[in-house]
Order: C-alpha cells, then structure tokens, then sequence
C-alpha cells in the first residue's frame, strides 16, 4: 500500500467528527469537506494535528465541479485516495407524498443522492490507481422500513444503496471494496433538533458508529462488498 489517505465529506457532522480521529490514529492522511466555516475552525481545535496530517475545504457535494476539484487538490496534495467515507446527507419528513414539494424533493435527491453520486464518481478512478481501497456510504434503516410520512427521503436513502451496491460489482477485479452502513436515528444535535420530542436514549451515538465505521474501512475487511451493514442501536 502507498501513503494511507482518506476523504471523508460531511467531516465537520456529528459522524465525521467520531471517525476522523481512528483515522488519524491509524497514521491517514485525512482531507475532509465541510460548508460552515465555524465548524471547521471548531474541528481543527479538537484534532489539534498538522497540517500534514490534516486538509480541510469547504466543498458542496451537490456540485459535481467543485467536488472534482477537490478530490484533484487532495491527490495533488496527499496523493491518491483510498479509503471514502461519503456523510453527506440529510432528512426532511413529515409530509403525505402528495404534500411534498417539489423543493423538498429535489433538496433530499440532492444532499442524498446527488452527493453521494459526486464523490464516488469523482473518487473512484483515483482510487483505482492504487488499487486498494474502502468505500462506504450512508444509507438507513428508513429505506428498508419505509414508514409513512417521508417517502422522498425513504427513496433517496434506497438510491444511495443501489448506487454502492451497483459500483461494488464494477469494483469486483480490483481490491476496493464498497458498502453502506444503514443507521437507524444517529444521536446529534441536529437530529435532536429535528426531532425534540423524540425518546433519543436509544439511539446509536456516532462515537459508537465510528467503531463500526472504522472496521469496514480497514484491511481486515476485504471479505465484505456490497453489503448493507445495520447500526440500529435500540431504535
């Protein structure tokens, strides 16, 4: 293997913010993308690693132009990646189908699909040039489930799913591997925020998610492809 070097989007998130740090510890060169200039200041301060080790840039994966420019910035600087942790994403429920925008439609295509759709296009042929690599993605327990009052997001998450697990048979004559993990409510602020009259001591934390995440993105997990892996904690 050459230089160890990961993206993860969505880094400034509650998940992102838990996984960096196995990366680090595991000697990665990590590039993570971000859109709140404060959050990434606040990342920065709680890793407290060079710059090195570390490369932070604002990025809309929404915008298939500005996240090749990335990828293409993170290889000119750290060299080729080989593992991609693709966070983003959102939700936005509580709508009859018939009720629901046709903004809302687009925005959940968009931070679910759309972005996941960038990354991974805009990843995979560097990835290739190592020919050893961990993909992941995140999907969720809505789109196995679907429950009522949120089917656009159900159907996005259902999306990115098929997206991973069609490019985890393109990826079968090299050594990346690509799967998706399928929480079901992740404990965060924001997710709080969204739902505060929700019970959320179940909920799996992304301290404990990042454990999971951290295995699939190793070397010890060349045996899974394609899989959809549950983190449902209690829920």
């Amino acid at each position: 293997m050459q230089e160890n070097v990961a993206v993860v989007t969505g880094g400034t998130g509650g998940l992102g913010r838990a996984l960096i740090p196995y990366l680090i510890r595991r000697d990665f060169r990590v590039a993570a993308t971000y859109l709140k200039p404060e959050e990434a200041r606040q990342l920065e301060e709680e890793l407290d690693v060079d710059e090195d080790r570390l490369m932070l840039r604002r990025c809309d994966c929404t915008d298939i132009e500005t996240v090749e420019s990335v990828m293409q910035d993170v290889v000119d600087t750290f060299g080729p990646m080989n593992v991609v942790a693709a966070l983003v994403g959102g939700w936005a429920g509580g709508r009859d189908l018939a009720e629901t925008s046709r903004v809302r439609f687009e925005r959940m295509i968009d931070v679910n699909l759309r972005s996941t759709f960038n990354t991974l296009r805009a990843a995979v042929p560097h990835m290739r040039e190592v020919d050893w690599g961990r993909i992941i993605a995140i999907g969720s327990r809505a789109a196995i489930d679907n429950p009522a009052g949120q089917a656009v997001f159900n159907a996005s998450k259902a999306a990115v799913t098929s997206l991973v697990q069609s490019l985890a048979g393109e990826l079968d004559d090299t050594n990346i591997t690509a799967n998706v993990l399928v929480p079901s409510v992740i404990d965060t602020p924001v997710t709080r925020a969204a739902l505060p009259f929700a019970d959320y001591m179940d909920w799996p934390k992304p301290s404990e998610i990042a454990v999971v995440l951290d295995f699939l993105l190793s070397p010890a997990s060349e045996v899974i492809n394609g899989a959809q892996i549950p983190v449902f904690g209690k829920v």
